[in-house]
């Protein structure tokens, strides 16, 4: 799953004339910061619902900024003691025995409400950095 802004390489270009690629790319990597803050603000809500000890969303993490066949990519991800990353696909998508588990389509929900919030943060750290 992943979100995708129209018009986003045509102003990042129009940008990189202006101010250079070095300044274009610190942008563009805090926008994209800003708006994985967001969504993992509202991933945070959407795990409080089935919480049991809540290492799934004590484990949620943010890469640094990288590039991924040759697009700037941030990703969301779990790490930590309590290994969660193993079991949130099953959280997601249930399992034979478990069709139904109450955190079903969590990640998908989140997605989908935090995406204006998330356009939003984009637009306004782009806002800011120039």
């Amino acid at each position: 799953m992943s979100v995708h802004i129209k018009g986003m390489e045509k102003l990042l270009a129009d940008l990189e004339k202006r101010f250079g690629e070095e300044k274009v790319r610190k942008i563009s990597d805090q926008a994209l910061k800003d708006g994985a803050k967001v969504f993992v603000n509202e991933l945070k809500r959407q795990f409080e619902s089935f919480k049991d000890t809540g290492a799934s969303i004590d484990e949620i993490k943010i890469s640094r900024p990288v590039y991924v066949k040759g697009v700037r990519t941030i990703k969301i991800h779990w790490r930590g003691p309590k290994e969660r990353y193993r079991i949130i696909h099953l959280n997601e998508w249930g399992t034979v025995q478990n069709p139904r588990p109450k955190g079903k389509g969590a990640i998908a929900r989140a997605l989908r409400n935090a995406e204006n919030a998330f356009h939003a943060a984009v637009k306004e750290a782009v806002r800011r950095g120039i």
